[in-house]
């Protein structure tokens, strides 16, 4: 008699039927929204408004810049995450970020906002999010059943598409119409909403690191204090996924950089044609992520053959020129972005230990951003010299041999250690069909 109830209850979306997770979801939405916004908003500001030469230079450092607190931080990022309540670290980020948006929103009122002020400003915002997406990642297990793990991750993923297509349609927008510190009022009140619902939230009781109970809990936390290098070292395959999308990520994070200079260069439009591309980058995402767990195929060649797509979407934007052409291929890159995301990190999640979880989620963070600060640098300085449209052609390139070597990949072997519902290391053979 129960069991129609539960299947009933069942065929409601997560984030409906788990208040919990639901409500974090939620609050991630905002934070993401808010620095995507901030980031949007600020790169179209230094190119149309705030620097007259060398905008492709400014606006690639102020993304640079804006990715460099998830790479240097990391170890700190662990280390927190391991040690405190989760929903501790998830609301003093989110509130951190928003006392800092606050703060450059009065100063942009009071006075003409220096350069120098929105390059700290992103910074704060970005270190703010280096510990609120690898802590949430980590809480996952603290807020879903294991057989919703899939499905909490796509949600999760899908968040970031939501982001940037908020932050596509507001940051641009915002700053035509009120400028950087109207930009900033709307950052500050999402963080600050964001750190309100994160105290709303309980999470499921866990051994804490910090204070173990008997033998295996201290065996838990000698698990938590292994160094991230060892903890790679001992995920041979997930290592070299991670090197693939490493490489990929130097050219897809890119583009970034090349809307907001296409706009200005080769379409000649203003702040709602960067909403419309960043818009359909992130509409391409959020269907990916919602419809990634239904795509057939084997991680690593699913994974190949997408990076292949994202590269032939990447070079029709360069060869055609019109709004409408690169908004379309802007969807296909974002689906593909999408379906990655949510197949690698749920085979991530089964994969990796549970006591490793909070160094490994905080190290895939870093590794995954160390090339973006790198990538904005590269594309900033050469969008200064060649067009838009051979920059579009230059990613598509670049993606090529980062797909050929996930192809190429092996798959796991038995040896490789998986995680166990106490989190220690047991090996475990993989089934043909990779992550399920």
């Amino acid at each position: 008699m129960t069991a129609t109830p539960v299947d009933e209850g069942r065929r409601l979306p997560l984030v409906l039927r788990n208040r919990a997770f639901g409500t974090v979801w939620l609050a991630q939405i905002l934070t993401q929204a808010a620095v995507r916004m901030f980031q949007v908003g600020v790169s179209w500001w230094l190119i149309a408004y705030a620097v007259s030469s060398g905008r492709g230079l400014a606006s690639g450092l102020f993304m640079a810049v804006s990715t460099l607190p998830a790479v240097v931080l990391a170890p700190v990022v662990a280390r927190t995450v391991a040690r405190f309540a989760h929903r501790s670290v998830l609301r003093a980020a989110a509130a951190g970020a928003g006392t800092a948006a606050a703060a450059l929103a009065v100063w942009a009122y009071a006075s003409d906002l220096p350069l120098a002020a929105a390059y700290a400003a992103t910074l704060a915002l970005a270190a703010g999010q280096a510990f609120f997406d690898p802590c949430l990642t980590t809480s996952v297990p603290e807020l879903v059943d294991d057989e919703d793990i899939e499905a909490a991750t796509g949600f999760e993923l899908s968040t970031q598409s939501l982001a940037s297509l908020g932050g596509a349609l507001l940051g641009a927008l915002i700053v035509d119409g009120a400028g950087v510190a109207g930009l900033a009022v709307g950052c500050a009140a999402a963080y600050l909403t964001a750190a309100v619902l994160i105290t709303t939230v309980r999470f499921r009781p866990t051994a804490a690191p910090d204070a173990p109970e008997g033998e295996e809990a201290a065996a838990a936390t000698g698990e938590q204090r292994r160094t991230l290098r060892r903890i790679l070292a001992d995920l041979p395959y997930v290592r070299r996924i991670l090197l693939c999308f490493t490489a990929a990520n130097l050219f897809t994070t890119a583009v970034f950089v090349v809307i907001p200079l296409y706009t200005k260069s080769v379409l000649r439009d203003g702040g709602s044609t960067v909403a419309l591309l960043e818009a359909s980058l992130g509409v391409g995402t959020l269907i990916g992520s919602f419809t990634g767990a239904r795509v057939p195929g084997r991680p690593t060649a699913l994974g190949a053959c997408l990076l292949g797509a994202m590269s032939a979407a990447f070079a029709v934007a360069g060869l055609v020129t019109g709004r409408f052409v690169i908004a379309g291929c802007l969807v296909v890159a974002g689906w593909c972005v999408g379906v990655i995301g949510v197949r690698f990190v749920a085979l991530f999640q089964r994969l990796v230990p549970t006591a490793d979880k909070p160094g490994f989620f905080a190290v895939m963070q870093a590794v995954l951003g160390a090339t973006f600060p790198l990538a904005s640098l590269l594309f900033g300085l050469l969008g200064d010299h060649l067009s838009a449209q051979t920059l579009c052609l230059i990613q598509a390139a670049g993606l090529v041999p980062a797909a050929c070597a996930l192809a190429l990949l092996r798959e796991r072997t038995s040896q490789e250690p998986t995680a166990d519902a106490a989190g220690t290391r047991t090996p475990e053979p993989v089934s043909a069909g990779g992550a399920r």
